[in-house]
């Protein structure tokens, strides 16, 4: 029985250290939780967790770097015949709620880790509220082609690549060229232009060479782990799936970062009196471009990469 045990997993042999990670998760009684000692984020484990062991634990973490990494893993206790669910648990089950989430401003992507209770509390309605809304998304039809939990991990890539990743290459010259006309028409009436130009150049650079990233690297290893399985043959390179992961989840949590910046400095898109049309259009068009790069994060942190993580360590 472990009870807030520190496991020092810089001590550990690579290749052991999820294996070691899950045998004290599993040793756990409800109730019972243990700290994990890492010198980097140990998000990846979060997700192959989640993917392997199911919404049945709390993730929080102590201390944050820059050397050291503390995380409290706690098994949950078993309420009403269920286990806690996190919001990116639920997002990943059912898209419909997914929805829900976004509309009343819940991260369920980078941020996918956090209970009902958390997330709740996070934008300031009670847990109480969430949950009706949740239920009411179970009276909506949902449509089978978008159950992406059941599909396979690299149908799941090519359909990323084929519709998130060229949504962002279709619009970045677009909405690049947009901030920089409003901000020189507006900026010296609202100087904040000149900042969300600078953000969003820097957002849109950043996910060019991160789509690049995961076309080049990771999707063609998720293709070629399903061909081994497939085959039933054995991808001889370990750990190549997470170890690009973890990138990528640090460089998903970025872009949340920019768009949280970017909705702070515009109040949310409220478009002031002396807006054009341009002015609206920019609005818009980063609102739009908000709601599909959410859809794209969490398509992979809550779908893609637990399912990836599973499949290699199988």
């Amino acid at each position: 029985m472990i009870t807030a045990q520190t496991l020092d997993v810089t001590q550990i042999e690579p290749r052991l250290k999820h294996p070691t990670i899950f045998e004290h998760f599993d040793a756990l009684n409800p109730g019972e939780s243990f700290i994990i000692h890492n010198d980097h984020d140990p998000k990846p484990l979060y997700y192959q967790l989640l993917g392997e062991r199911g919404a049945i634990f709390l993730w929080e973490y102590l201390q944050e770097g820059p050397q050291t990494w503390l995380v409290k893993i706690t098994k949950n206790k078993v309420n009403n015949g269920g286990n806690l669910e996190t919001v990116g648990s639920i997002a990943a089950k059912d898209y419909r709620k997914a929805e829900v989430f976004k509309k009343l401003g819940i991260d369920f992507c980078c941020g996918g880790e956090k209970s009902l209770k958390e997330a709740s509390e996070e934008v300031g309605i009670s847990e109480e509220r969430l949950k009706a809304e949740l239920e009411k998304a179970d009276t909506v039809s949902a449509s089978a082609s978008q159950d992406y939990n059941k599909w396979k991990v690299d149908f799941l890539a090519n359909f990323i690549a084929n519709t998130h990743h060229e949504y962002i290459r279709e619009n970045v010259t677009v909405i690049t060229g947009l901030a920089e006309k409003v901000a020189q028409h507006h900026g010296s009436q609202h100087p904040e232009l000149w900042a969300l130009t600078k953000r969003v150049n820097t957002l849109m650079s950043d996910l060019l060479e991160h789509i690049a990233k995961e076309e080049k690297s990771l999707f063609p290893a998720i293709k070629l782990l399903v061909l081994n399985q497939d085959m039933g043959s054995l991808n001889s390179k370990e750990n190549s799936i997470r170890a690009i992961i973890e990138l990528m989840h640090a460089e998903h949590d970025h872009a949340g970062d920019d768009l949280k910046y970017l909705r702070k400095i515009t109040d949310g898109y409220t478009l002031p009196a002396d807006a054009c049309n341009s002015y609206n259009y920019l609005f818009e068009k980063l609102k739009e471009f908000e709601d599909d790069l959410f859809k794209h994060i969490h398509l992979e942190n809550n779908i893609l990469f637990p399912k990836s993580i599973a499949l290699e360590e199988k």
